[in-house]
């Protein structure tokens, strides 16, 4: 009785585990462009529809209203951003592939808006910043997705 208990549990977790999000509208895997080719040219991809891929390695956890995929290249990412309450992506969906079809958009930050930013990065790293070292505004891009699939 143990092992079909053991067994039962075993297969409940597995198949709570193994559901797959659809968020939106369809995908368009026609379209799917490797994340690193993007952050290569960004400009050559803004406000045109394009689909991407990758592992999810964040996701906003008060409101489900971001997550970010690992590139196809190491140590890069690209964060997919929604509107609050437009897809609510969930916080247990870290670890699995993400297929997302959306627009490249382009935030424009100021030299003090720059300089907060790569604070913030560094304290969530616990790392030192010297904000006299940042000369240069910087350009940040996501995707603003019209579909989602999250990926058992």
């Amino acid at each position: 009785m143990k092992y079909i208990c053991g067994i039962f549990i075993v297969f409940f977790s597995l198949n709570i585990q193994a559901k797959e999000y659809q968020f939106g509208d369809e995908i368009n895997e026609a379209q799917l462009v490797p994340i690193s080719k993007i952050l290569a040219q960004p400009e050559a991809f803004l406000e045109q529809p394009v689909t991407i891929s990758g592992t999810i390695i964040g996701v906003c956890e008060k409101r489900g209203c971001w997550m970010e995929l690992a590139s196809d290249a190491r140590y890069e990412k690209l964060r997919i951003k929604v509107r609050d309450g437009d897809m609510v992506f969930p916080i247990s969906s870290k670890g699995r592939k993400a297929i997302a079809t959306g627009l490249l958009s382009a935030i424009n930050l100021d030299l003090e808006q720059s300089k907060r930013y790569l604070a913030m990065l560094a304290k969530r790293k616990q790392q030192e910043f010297d904000p006299t070292s940042i000369t240069e505004a910087l350009t940040l891009y996501q995707l603003v997705p019209t579909g989602v699939k999250i990926l058992d």
